[in-house]
């Protein structure tokens, strides 16, 4: 098949392209700015275009169809090129599905969670050397891709993400992939420049349950009020398996879990991640684990990239970097932490980089989010919020919204990274939770300052 791609330097769409260059297609792409590594990455497999911008002759009627990516804008010249063409135009999801509406499709759903759990099932059926298409959301160690796609395999395994599909198509990713086995981890409000309200925000999950294929099964964190409600409200013909999270007790930095064979010592930590581990344990005794090798394969999950990733460490110093930015990920993130080194002072720094974070009405879902940081810090940059074009943030707003008059706030990224390095670090465990960068702080000089 010959298929190009429109926007082919995304996280999502190039690892999907490089996927489909392993299986033999004819890729090509276009975008008008591609970063790394998205760009060494395409450049490799000989997939990187030669010239960013858009060329509409790229589009012609050999192709077999052009999958758009969210980066693209509505009048695209080569989405409209396309259109005029009367070519098969797939959306990144529409086209996952249709590469496995002949397999058992398993899709992690959930506002937190999901590249975790999504990563986790891997991580225990690669050990256990099972192998299956899928696609999820975070660089994995051991894996090449963030996408594999076979014709052999029986099952896929897709992190189903609640954001929309393509610019011409308004539908969450999760509402077009009818899995047959889903997970739903929680509910906490989010995308609000797409989700207005939270009652819409819900919908969302409602349609999600009510698309798994009928026979199929739910497995539902019960501790999540929403969760529950949605899953017990739908009507859908399909099974349903609660899940919780398991005893478990943390001993001078290690995290210890009760299993059926004894306590067992543990990579990752947090109530919020062993919460996750004992979704994918249902997930993956659904798909054939049995319940004493799932255990011996997670004891060495150590993580999804960025999420709660420990970047240095050194005698009584540790330092972590998580991608979490919403006020439940921020919440549990930094509750993890201190519960993981009570002893020592918690230093959480949060950037407020998002659309939603970065808005003066969601800015009060983070009542209480950091609670548990000895000392906390909030970095944010104005210029943002301009080219977000919402109304300007002050820091008293920040302070209100967060229920802490002691925190520290930078808008200046000279300023924040001042302050950061002339810490002194000695008993001390540092949490810095962003999906962006602080302005350009340079990870590699906060590893040196832990060595």
């Amino acid at each position: 098949m010959k298929i190009h791609f429109i926007a082919i330097g995304g996280s999502a769409m190039h690892n999907l392209a490089l996927a489909l260059e392993h299986k033999g297609y004819t890729i090509t792409g276009s975008d008008d700015v591609i970063f790394e590594p998205s760009r060494s990455r395409l450049e490799d497999k000989g997939l990187l275009p030669t010239e960013f911008g858009w060329y509409p002759e790229k589009i012609h009627g050999q192709l077999d169809a052009v999958i758009l990516g969210m980066h693209a804008k509505p009048d695209n010249p080569e989405l409209l090129k396309a259109q005029d063409l009367g070519l098969k135009i797939y959306s990144y999801p529409e086209f996952l599905y249709e590469q496995s509406k002949y397999k058992t499709r398993v899709v992690i759903g959930g506002s937190h969670g999901k590249t975790t759990i999504t990563s986790m099932i891997l991580h225990v059926l690669d050990y256990n050397d099972i192998s299956v298409d899928y696609m999820v959301g975070a660089q994995l160690d051991g894996f090449d891709r963030m996408v594999h796609l076979t014709e052999e395999n029986d099952f896929i395994v897709l992190e189903g993400d609640e954001y929309l599909s393509s610019p011409i198509d308004r539908r969450p990713k999760f509402h077009l992939y009818q899995p047959n086995i889903a997970l739903l981890s929680g509910i906490a409000w989010d995308h609000i420049n797409v989700f207005p309200t939270f009652e819409n925000y819900v919908e969302q999950f409602q349609v999600f349950v009510d698309s798994i294929v009928r026979g199929g099964s739910i497995t539902y964190n019960e501790e999540d009020a929403e969760v529950k409600k949605v899953v017990e409200a739908t009507e859908n013909q399909i099974r349903k398996f609660p899940y919780g999270t398991p005893n478990y007790n943390v001993v001078d930095g290690t995290t210890f879990l009760d299993t059926p064979e004894g306590e067992m010592p543990m990579a990752v930590f947090g109530k919020h991640n062993l919460n996750n581990l004992a979704g994918a344990k249902w997930i993956c005794q659904n798909m054939g684990v049995d319940e004493a090798d799932f255990y011996e394969a997670i004891a060495s999950f150590k993580g999804a990239s960025k999420r709660m990733e420990k970047i240095a460490e050194g005698k009584g110093k540790v330092a972590f970097k998580d991608f979490a930015h919403s006020p439940s990920k921020v919440r549990a993130t930094a509750m993890a932490v201190k519960e993981q080194y009570p002893k020592r002072k918690l230093i959480a720094c949060l950037e407020l980089h998002t659309y939603s974070s970065l808005n003066s009405e969601f800015l009060k879902e983070y009542d209480g989010a950091m609670d548990a940081a000895d000392e906390a810090v909030v970095f944010y940059s104005p210029d943002a919020v301009k080219i977000k074009q919402l109304e300007t943030v002050t820091t008293g707003q920040i302070r209100q919204a967060l229920n802490r008059e002691d925190v520290t706030i930078f808008t200046d990224p000279a300023l924040f990274q001042g302050y950061l390095f002339n810490q002194n670090f000695d008993n001390v465990a540092l949490l810095l939770m962003s999906s962006g960068n602080y302005g350009g702080l340079d990870f590699e000089r906060v590893k040196s300052v832990f060595q």
